[in-house]
């Protein structure tokens, strides 16, 4: 591993590239130079094939960073809701949840504290952790830094979030969004490669790509899967997410003050069920609308 790629004086570890000397003040992702957690628990709120019957270890990071202005976390994000733990903490936290029964230990908004979690990973497998580590992030990612994990992760959970640049700006504070997490996304194929199974259906290894569908076609979704099946095609495995629903600064943004249609959602839907995914992963709650409101509004139902 290059120590370089994961100085914190002046921090370079993300696409945001802020330069910020994270010993004496924090980056623009709001962490300092110590690892901060919000929680350590057994999740059942994951994708089955990581819930599995006993939970995802999941460890939540504080800050992040995007600046996702629908953050579903975003007392956690942004805010910086967490204590400061040490790193050895950190890689107690992980061999308990897997005492527990967990499946995985998954990191969540890991990005920020690649270094530490990385030297976390490290201490807890010397002292026993065999369970899979998931790296559950935005894809927001710069590939020196995903290539330094390469052999301590063993299931990326990359969010991919839009197709357009502007709006990667715009709604997340992310420059040419889609070009980085592409590249990302790349990277982490050719470290873990496709999704396999254990004979229970459980994750043990590979890449879960995650989107989720934006109201208005904020995400432009449909472009999204096309784009996914024309760079990783039957490499992929996807989840198409639904349970979008205005937090955070979203009421700011009229065209995400209000949840996700039905219509839309199963809009992007047919289009991702054209392709032949190795797994499409799909939701349909009971929260979703039947049509949108200020469209009804204005006589115009969907």
């Amino acid at each position: 591993m290059n120590p370089e790629i994961f100085r914190l004086n002046p921090c370079h570890l993300c696409p945001q590239e802020c330069g910020t000397n994270r010993f004496e003040s924090v980056g623009l992702c709001g962490a300092g130079a110590q690892l901060q957690v919000s929680s350590a628990q057994l999740h059942h709120g994951e994708e089955r094939v990581l819930r599995g019957t006993r939970g995802s270890g999941t460890i939540f990071l504080s800050h992040c960073n995007l600046r996702c202005v629908f953050c579903q976390n975003y007392d956690i994000s942004h805010q910086g809701q967490g204590s400061i733990v040490s790193i050895e903490d950190c890689a107690e936290m992980m061999l308990g949840l897997q005492a527990a029964g967990a499946h995985n230990i998954n990191l969540v908004s890991p990005t920020q504290y690649t270094p530490q979690l990385a030297d976390a990973i490290r201490i807890a497998r010397k002292q026993g952790l065999s369970i899979p580590l998931v790296w559950n992030s935005n894809a927001y990612e710069k590939v020196e830094t995903l290539r330094a994990l390469n052999g301590l992760v063993d299931i990326y959970l990359p969010d991919f979030k839009y197709a357009d640049d502007a709006k990667g700006l715009k709604y997340s504070g992310a420059k040419n969004y889609p070009g980085v997490a592409l590249e990302a996304l790349k990277e982490m194929f050719s470290q873990v490669g496709r999704l396999k199974l254990s004979e229970s259906g459980v994750a043990v290894r590979g890449v879960l790509v995650r989107h989720l569908v934006l109201p208005n076609g904020i995400s432009d979704s449909a472009t999204v899967v096309r784009m996914l099946w024309e760079k990783f095609g039957l490499n992929l495995s996807l989840n198409l997410m639904a349970q979008y629903h205005p937090a955070a600064e979203a009421r700011q943004f009229p065209e995400l003050s209000r949840r996700l249609t039905r219509r839309e959602y199963q809009e992007v839907l047919e289009v991702a069920e054209s392709f032949p995914f190795i797994h499409l992963f799909t939701q349909n709650p009971d929260f979703l609308l039947d049509e949108d409101p200020d469209a009804q509004k204005k006589g115009n139902p969907q």
